[in-house]
């Protein structure tokens, strides 16, 4: 392992302040053999990453450049790391009015299986992709820099039950609010009819 990135981990658990990787420039050292798996799982050389303290600690230092290269940065090295999806996993989604009075109304919080914690709005926004192969939805919230974590399935299943219908641009859309931002999803002829439904009951 390199050096650098072998003496973060030895100071792993000494400190919570979030390192200022988007200010560090070290050398770049090469690729390493590190990959996160599109269901956010995380190996080196081919095994399992199973100590979630080092996983957290690995996520505190990741970065991805405007390239959109995903680095491991440390003050001494810049090592490149395979990404096959976000880097990062939403796994719990709450929902909550804002007292009377706010004019945010419904907000929208997003835990990450990194320990990340984001409020869904203007500086964590919400975007939608369709599924290859499957043209499902796949909801992504920007967490920090330009890392974003991907809602697990059983998020986007409660996602949807949030939906309501919106015009956009004269574009009659399903999407969700929160903190005062509506985020579209797609357009309400193309949504699954199931989604549809769900949105339709929240409604009522």
């Amino acid at each position: 392992m390199p050096a650098g990135l072998a003496a973060l981990i030895a100071r792993a658990g000494k400190s919570r302040s979030a390192p200022p990787v988007e200010r560090w420039n070290p050398p770049f050292c090469g690729d390493i053999d590190m990959r996160i798996a599109a269901d956010g799982r995380w190996y080196y050389l081919g095994s399992p990453i199973g100590r979630e303290a080092l996983v957290r600690l690995f996520a505190s230092v990741l970065r991805r450049e405007e390239d959109g290269r995903f680095l491991l940065v440390t003050p001494v090295e810049k090592l490149g790391i395979t990404v096959e999806d976000a880097p990062f996993l939403g796994v719990e989604l709450h929902a909550e009015q804002e007292e009377a009075g706010a004019d945010t109304g419904q907000v929208l919080t997003l835990r990450t299986n990194v320990g990340d914690v984001v409020r869904i709005g203007a500086e964590h926004p919400l975007r939608f992709e369709q599924e290859v192969g499957t043209d499902g939805l796949k909801p992504y919230v920007l967490v920090r820099g330009r890392l974003e974590a991907l809602f697990s399935r059983p998020l986007l299943y409660q996602l949807v039950e949030l939906f309501e219908e919106r015009d956009v641009d004269g574009i009659r859309m399903l999407g969700v609010m929160s903190d005062g931002m509506f985020f579209p999803a797609m357009a309400v002829d193309f949504f699954p009819a199931m989604a549809v439904d769900a949105a339709s009951e929240g409604e009522a």
